[in-house]
């Protein structure tokens, strides 16, 4: 159980409460964000388009019809994440802390091309595959040993997210720069947009780490965008 639970944190936090952009005027109206739902929604009915026409040409067989969401949970840190809806359509999902926390709308479709990235790269179903391919060779190994149930569940779970950190900063890398087209297409710039990522705590090149440093995500944003 505790490996299966392992799994289900891993693939892509469902279980975020999320609002569709139709109801967030009125949501944000009494914390005094409307400057930053105006932005969040010019920004949207431009990058969501661009977004989908690349979807369709890069992954054949996705489904492209983005579902772009706020997340209504209050006092939580800026995040943005992407996940697969029950029927299968993908959310790109942003909290009230990111809206306010962009500079301009330039960082703002750029995070939103960077989690559109995510699921046209096929990012979460690479990395459960990964997860169960990690929980399937530490679980093996332990059971080869004689361990109990408990020591091989151990494994597995253990497993499961090593193996799911295994492409975790290559997956970002490749983000940022799908990311970093879709931004420039839509009529954004990415490299002034990619600047979020700077003002974060800069990871470095952990081990396992699940981000990239953010001198190697700036370089990604650049020689994507030279390339084109």
């Amino acid at each position: 159980m505790r490996f299966f639970a392992a799994l289900l944190s891993l693939a892509g936090l469902t279980a975020c409460t999320v609002a569709p952009i139709d109801g967030v005027q009125g949501s944000l109206d009494g914390i005094g964000a409307r400057p930053a739902v105006a932005q969040f929604v010019a920004v949207v009915e431009i990058v969501e388009p661009i977004a989908e026409r690349e979807c369709r040409r890069r992954a054949l067989g996705h489904n492209c019809d983005f579902l772009i969401v706020v997340d209504d949970r209050r006092g939580q840190p800026a995040n943005a994440h992407q996940f697969l809806s029950d029927t299968g359509q993908p959310v790109l999902a942003f909290n009230y802390a990111l809206l306010k926390s962009v500079r301009n709308a330039d960082e703002l479709a750029f995070v939103m091309g960077h989690e559109a990235a995510h699921h046209i790269e096929g990012h979460l179903e690479k990395q459960h595959q990964s997860a169960l391919q990690g929980a399937a060779i530490l679980g093996g190994l332990v059971t080869m040993r004689g361990g109990n149930n408990k020591e091989i569940a151990e494994a597995q779970e253990l497993g499961a997210i090593l193996g799911a950190r295994r492409y975790s900063k290559d997956f970002e890398l490749e983000a940022d720069a799908l990311g970093a087209i879709i931004t420039l297409k839509a009529g954004f710039d990415p490299v002034k947009g990619a600047e979020f990522f700077t003002r974060l705590p800069d990871p470095g090149n952990q081990f396992l780490g699940t981000h990239p440093p953010n001198a190697d995500r700036m370089a990604t944003v650049r020689k994507a965008v030279a390339a084109l």
